[in-house]
């Protein structure tokens, strides 16, 4: 066993511990991870990233969420990697290529006093086929659908933006039932891999506001997935444009769903402190 080096992140409120796996091995099983995420009795986070190298990209990226299961992938957790490559001169290029789970993602960064400050990722296209979501039900698409969940009837959109994402339009959002519907809709029948709920009203036609309800976490102050989800099932129907601003709780993310339909994802980033979790603590978690 040995002390566990780490960095803290966040972008608008979403936070993550980011540890450095490119020297040594790593040891994360889920019930550390779950304790390190622990607000109060340990560092607290919405998430943990892996730093890992790469055989086809710049790096390799594995995220994990506060119950200790693995994400295919994450906005703001993917751009708070890259800015801590970047600032820690892993690399020195404004373009980078990450490995994830959903795939080989590019980023593009904006620097400030020397750091990287503001961050775009190329999230790839939204995917609308249930089969590929993965969506329960008969093959096609879920826009504006009805199903039924514990007697109530809702009117979803589904898609993937690497990860699974469940879309509900509603008139107010600081009013949205987050806490009932995201964990009925994040473990029902529908989505056998569970699922990321997003909560989101049409301000006007480039300005929308969500919550979102995390697989795995819970609802977070600000998802990067989340905000693309938003923006791109608002699009689809129709209800938006294709280039949004989304107010989250934390804070503002921009998302743009170009016309070759390659979703971007830009917002800041920022560095919290460094830290180490020290041996004893680790001794105590692997004893459980």
């Amino acid at each position: 066993m040995y002390p566990l080096n780490f960095v803290k992140f966040h972008s608008q409120g979403n936070d993550f511990i980011l540890i450095d796996g490119l020297k040594e091995e790593v040891d994360l099983p889920p019930h550390l991870i779950h304790h390190l995420c622990r607000r109060r009795f340990g560092v607290g986070a919405d998430g943990v990233l892996l730093l890992l190298p790469s055989r086809v990209a710049d790096f390799r990226m594995r995220i994990y969420n506060t119950d200790g299961s693995e994400a295919e992938m994450c906005g703001n957790g993917i751009r708070c990697l890259g800015k801590y490559v970047y600032d820690h001169g892993l690399i020195d290029r404004l373009a980078l290529t990450v490995e994830t789970g959903a795939g080989i993602k590019c980023l593009k960064l904006a620097l400030r006093e020397g750091r990287a400050d503001r961050i775009t990722v190329n999230m790839g296209m939204p995917v609308f086929e249930k089969s590929r979501i993965p969506m329960a039900g008969e093959r096609g698409e879920a826009i504006q659908e009805g199903i039924l969940i514990d007697n109530l009837t809702l009117k979803i959109t589904a898609l993937s933006m690497g990860n699974p994402h469940c879309v509900l339009f509603v008139d107010e959002v600081a009013s949205a039932p987050v806490e009932k519907l995201g964990p009925l809709l994040e473990n029902s029948r529908f989505f056998p891999q569970r699922t990321n709920v997003e909560f989101v009203s049409v301000l006007q036609r480039d300005e929308l506001e969500a919550r979102v309800w995390e697989r795995g976490v819970g609802e977070t102050l600000a998802c990067g997935t989340g905000a693309c989800a938003a923006a791109v099932a608002s699009a689809r129907s129709n209800f938006a444009d294709r280039k949004v601003v989304v107010h989250l709780p934390g804070g503002d993310l921009e998302v743009d769903w170009q016309e070759d339909g390659y979703v971007y994802l830009t917002g800041p980033v920022v560095e919290i402190y460094q830290g180490m979790v020290l041996e004893e603590w680790l001794l105590q978690q692997y004893e459980e």
